[in-house]
């Protein structure tokens, strides 16, 4: 059986969120209601199937020009950044501006049984869907066996 693991992101957390993970351990955040992910990190889907993994990921309001897909290694690393273009004019004054930027970065670890050179990526509706075959000595071999 093969996996795909994510990696999780180096933590920009506070001196103080840092220690107090030190002490109470990583999962202290789920006491407060938090699944321990960042909340600005887009939600990811990872299918198995017998030919292939998929990864939908959750990226509205991104263009595909925003998106970065990388592979390294074994390692593959989906990031974004996107920027709102200032309105200039006398007509436009901010009251209240709370977004303008926004980026992420996700990292997997990709098992060897991959073809990570055939990987499709397609963007559409906000969700960005890459297509990971495996090699085919991954894949379940299946023969038929005779009843004697």
């Amino acid at each position: 059986m093969t996996l795909m693991k994510y990696s999780s992101p180096v933590s920009a957390a506070s001196p103080v969120d840092r220690l107090a993970s030190e002490i109470f351990g990583q999962s202290i955040g789920r006491l407060f209601g938090s699944d321990g992910f960042p909340e600005h990190s887009p939600r990811v889907n990872i299918i198995e199937s017998i030919d292939d993994f998929r990864v939908e990921m959750q990226a509205p309001g991104f263009d595909k020009k925003d998106l970065k897909v990388e592979m390294v290694n074994d390692t593959l690393t989906i990031s974004g950044e996107h920027t709102e273009e200032a309105v200039q004019n006398d007509e436009v004054r901010w009251t209240r501006r709370e977004f303008g930027r926004s980026s992420f970065e996700r990292s997997f670890t990709l098992p060897k049984s991959v073809q990570a050179e055939a990987i499709k990526a397609e963007y559409v509706n906000g969700v960005l869907t890459l297509t990971i075959p495996k090699a085919e000595e991954a894949k379940p071999k299946t023969r038929s066996i005779s009843i004697g």
